[in-house]
């Protein structure tokens, strides 16, 4: 390969549009499946979904793509590319460094059992059935701790998989990390449990028309500035976004007859993912950088909006009219402070999704600790459901009646996304040390709700995360807006504010 840089990277740049083309199709072809594709077409589906996932995968390893990333990395080539060009090179170098490694029918395979996978833990969440699932499980672990032999690993095994999600994360961090907030808000839950100042949640306790439930939906994301002509609403069994491209952003939410609050708080929180990814600057689209830069930032988006901002009482002073009108019969009587507290009921249970915002935390270390064993090689998934039940009972005290409640609950493993759940975690640190900085440059964020200056909020966050996509690594966005690095004391502070008030704590 012996071109100019002048005619090497628009062929470069070429070559990686086509493989990020093979990666939206693929996207939509998953995003179909999780939203009513019908059964019997799943094991055909899944078979696509492999030969299309392998011909990317051999398109990021071939000899091709070694000799545009060699050649552009020579220090006289690569001083002359732009930083996003750089960047693009890097991202490029780090995916082939890594996927070189796995051969390309194990892949295929691999991407076969986890598509095969999905609509079989839908099957066996709905039957309470672990036995059913527990087959797949078993070889997506087995996978994965091959994958993780032939990568590479420094330390622990688990961290090669939590640098996938949060770059330069790993167990050492988060076991200080873990232990620090775990120590300082389980007296906090202890506290809140010894309270006579329990809200009370009884009008929650209702059957709510699902239709009705959707326009509210509909109607929030309006509010909150989520572009509906680079968008929509669906539903699934289990709430998430898919980001195409910036301007095709589509997020899904689950409706429970019997509670108002689990789509509602699900839409809000993939709307947080949605306006990330719809905000994501245009010179990025067609190469892997037009995408949050980790899970971690990502999950710090949707967790302030939903919980900063769609849990706060301000929101609420805004919005409970409206829900009132909705459900007039349903909220008699009721004050917008008492539904403020109900929704902010802190109360251990099982369900991670539909935890409060304060208890969340627990639920994500037990997944952490299980996936530490399970890569540690002291957990065998034959054991999971029992290891699980210990767990909760340990951290939460609850106990889950059966599995589709308890180790059933989470879709996460049956794509093999190990190393993702602590992002919700840091998430819910970064959105608190980001806000700091948010309330020092456009003041008081409850003034800024009161007044519905959301696209302010949107375009602050614009500014200083969204637009970049992964031209800056976690470390640089928290640094750069922030001025320090992570500091979970952010979190604990906001934590205690918030509910020592709910519950007359101080």
């Amino acid at each position: 390969m012996s071109e100019s840089i002048e005619t090497l990277l628009p062929s470069f740049r070429s070559y990686v549009k086509k493989m990020k083309s093979y990666g939206e199709a693929l996207d939509v072809m998953y995003w179909d499946l999780r939203t009513g594709a019908p059964r019997k077409g799943v094991e055909a589906r899944s078979e696509v979904i492999g030969e299309l996932s392998a011909e990317m995968f051999k398109m990021s390893v071939s000899d091709e793509m070694g000799r545009y990333l060699e050649r552009l990395s020579e220090p006289a080539a690569f001083e002359r590319l732009g930083s996003v060009d750089r960047k693009l090179v890097e991202e490029c170098r780090k995916e082939y460094d890594r996927s070189k490694k796995i051969p390309p029918d194990k892949y295929q395979a691999y991407v076969v059992l986890t598509s095969q996978a999905e609509s079989v833990w839908e099957e066996a969440k709905e039957k309470a059935d672990f036995a059913m699932f527990r087959p797949y499980l078993e070889k997506i672990v087995a996978a994965n701790l091959e994958f993780v032999e032939l990568w590479g690993y420094e330390g622990h095994r688990y961290n090669t998989l939590l640098d996938m999600y949060e770059p330069g994360m790993t167990v050492q961090k988060l076991d200080r990390i873990f232990a620090d907030v775990r120590e300082k808000l389980v007296p906090l839950v202890s506290a809140i449990q010894r309270s006579n100042n329990e809200p009370d949640t009884s009008f929650l306790n209702e059957t709510f028309d699902v239709r009705q439930q959707k326009a509210f939906s509909l109607y929030i994301l309006k509010e909150l500035g989520y572009d509906f002509e680079a968008g929509r609403l669906d539903e699934s069994v289990h709430p998430f976004a898919t980001g195409l491209n910036p301007g095709d952003v589509r997020i899904t939410t689950r409706y429970l007859p019997g509670d108002v609050t689990s789509a509602l708080f699900g839409t809000i929180h993939e709307c947080g993912h949605a306006l990330y990814e719809q905000n994501i600057s245009k010179e990025l689209i067609g190469t892997p950088l037009c995408s949050g830069t980790s899970m971690g930032i990502h999950e710090s988006q949707s967790r302030f909006w939903e919980n900063m901002i769609g849990r706060s009482r301000t929101f609420w002073d805004r919005y409970f009219p409206k829900l009132k009108e909705l459900y007039p019969d349903r909220f008699q009587g009721v004050s917008v402070d008492s539904f403020y507290r109900a929704i902010n009921r802190v109360q251990p249970s099982l369900i991670r999704i539909e935890a409060d915002e304060l208890t969340y935390n627990l639920h994500i270390m037990i997944r952490y600790e299980i996936e530490k064993a399970l890569f540690g090689g002291s957990l065998q998934v034959a054991d999971l459901p029992s290891y699980w039940n210990e767990k909760y009972k340990e951290y939460l005290g609850v106990e889950p009646a059966h599995d589709g409640e308890g180790v059933l609950q989470d879709v996460h493993w049956a794509g093999g996304s190990f190393g993702y759940f602590p992002s919700y975690s840091l998430g819910n640190m970064y959105s608190a040390q980001i806000r700091r900085t948010m309330e020092r440059q456009l003041g008081d964020l409850d003034d800024l709700i009161a007044g519905g200056h959301f696209a302010a909020i949107k375009d602050w966050l614009v500014e200083r995360i969204y637009r970049h996509g992964k031209l800056l690594t976690p470390d640089e966005i928290v640094e750069g807006v922030t001025g320090e690095p992570l500091n979970p004391e952010y979190m604990i502070a906001y934590l205690k504010t918030k509910y020592g008030d709910i519950y007359g704590l101080r």
